[in-house]
């Protein structure tokens, strides 16, 4: 009797081992919980996926296949926001918290073993960022269209350390390392001039960071707020043509007396050099019909129009030559040409620091906070086209220590000259009582109308 109760006894205690063996040695292994903004199609399990990103056309972009540093990303259709980039940063915000991205109203996450259900089933710690600036570092919307001109964008994801964790479930957690990744943008785009280009000299204190003035308007009713609107014989500038892959051709564009002729096409730029009313041998000059609005047009090797650029001239100077004249000769000349005389904002947009408080003597606006220009679009002569002698044939003149000084229609009792190096406003009194500079010539320029 009691080797039968034995038995049994060792019988069941090696039944037990034996099952208990069995449900240690035999989990069942699924797969860890996941992070998508796309319903599942991309499942972020690491930072790599985390800081990914994915287009319309179904191209994906990871930090490991990322070369857009060299070869920028292109948006595949006309028009497309960087809300139509997938990314994990909903479009609502530009910094989240994963605990967050996991709750209402985005539920990002999933878990094919369905783990995760209810209360506390699921936590997430961790952030997640993005910054997008355009190629001036200017901070730029999730909801704004890129333009050629700004491109190319960065777009830069960033992540702290974190994980995502269901309760139960083997494996029951993914991990992301903190780390960051920048891609850079550029949309599809058709070409485009992007800036008129004059001569960027003196791009000093007062003007840092100039490189020429940014195309405001591509409709003909308002190509007035485009770079130039004053001219003189032989001044020039350069158009910046972006996503073009042809050299151009451009018909010479005519009207009211002046001729914009464009020489030097490639695939990214082209010159433009006005030429119109100057001086003959004789002394004579013709006055130009102003104002004119030119459209200057890009064509293929078929004749296509690729691009276009428009500028409204309203104003037309002549100088005098590359000799010093006196103030009464110059504004006898002017007046002779039917022409006249200069005032300080026809030329600059400088603070004339010597002008009488209630005369009108001021320069051109928006002013610039100081004596001297700030490269605008139509706040005068110089403030539009920088230093003359850097304009082959245009004949200004010039002195020694970058100073060329040219008349102004005299005011009250006083006189102002302009130098054309910083659009810097002088009183003619004043400058005469110093003595280096006391003997420089100034120069004559006309405008019309």
């Amino acid at each position: 009797m009691v080797l039968v109760l034995t038995v049994v006894i060792l019988q069941s205690i090696s039944f037990a081992n034996y099952a208990l063996t069995t449900k240690t040695t035999n989990i069942i292994y699924g797969s860890a919980p996941y992070l998508t903004f796309d319903g599942g199609r991309t499942r972020v399990t690491n930072t790599e996926a985390l800081l990914g990103i994915s287009l319309s056309d179904g191209r994906t972009f990871t930090p490991t296949t990322n070369d857009s540093s060299d070869n920028p990303i292109e948006l595949p259709a006309i028009g497309q926001s960087f809300a139509d980039i997938g990314m994990l940063v909903p479009t609502d915000t530009d910094s989240i918290a994963l605990s967050s991205l996991i709750g209402t109203p985005y539920n990002y996450w999933g878990d094919d073993d369905g783990d995760g259900q209810g209360i506390d089933g699921i936590t997430a710690t961790g952030s997640l960022n993005l910054s997008i600036v355009d190629k001036n570092n200017r901070a730029v919307t999730r909801n704004e269209v890129p333009i050629i001109c700004k491109a190319p964008y960065k777009l830069t994801l960033s992540n702290g350390e974190g994980r995502l964790t269901t309760r139960y479930g083997v494996p029951n957690e993914s991990r992301f390392s903190a780390s960051n990744a920048t891609y850079y943008i550029n949309p599809k785009a058709v070409p485009e001039i992007c800036s008129a280009i004059p001569n960027l000299k003196p791009n000093d204190g007062f003007n840092v960071g100039y490189n020429g003035f940014t195309v405001r308007s591509v409709t003909p009713s308002s190509y007035g707020l485009n770079f130039p609107t004053t001219g003189a014989n032989n001044l020039y500038f350069d158009l910046d043509i972006v996503g073009n892959n042809q050299a151009l051709s451009w018909a010479p564009v005519s009207h009211g007396g002046i001729t914009a002729t464009m020489t030097d096409s490639t695939s990214t730029s082209v010159r433009v050099t006005l030429t119109g009313p100057v001086i003959t041998s004789s002394g004579e000059i013709d006055k130009p019909s102003l104002p004119q609005v030119f459209e200057l047009v890009g064509r293929d090797s078929s004749g296509n129009a690729v691009v276009k650029y428009g500028f409204k001239l309203k104003q037309w100077f002549v100088n005098s030559g590359p000799r010093g004249v006196s103030y009464p000769w110059i504004s006898s000349w002017c007046n002779s040409l039917g022409y006249r005389l200069p005032k300080v904002k026809d030329l600059t947009n400088a603070t004339n620091y010597y002008c009488p408080e209630g005369m009108d003597c001021q320069g051109a606006t928006p002013s610039s906070p100081n004596n001297g220009y700030r490269r605008y679009h139509g706040a005068g002569f110089f403030s539009e086209w920088g230093r003359m002698d850097y304009y082959g044939g245009a004949n200004f003149g010039r002195t020694t220590r970058n100073f060329a000084l040219y008349w102004t229609s005299e005011v009250g009792q006083r006189f102002f000259v302009v130098n054309w190096y910083y659009g810097v406003v002088f009183d003619n009194v004043t400058f005469n009582s110093e003595n280096w500079r006391k003997s420089l010539p100034r120069f004559g320029l006309c405008v019309y109308p």
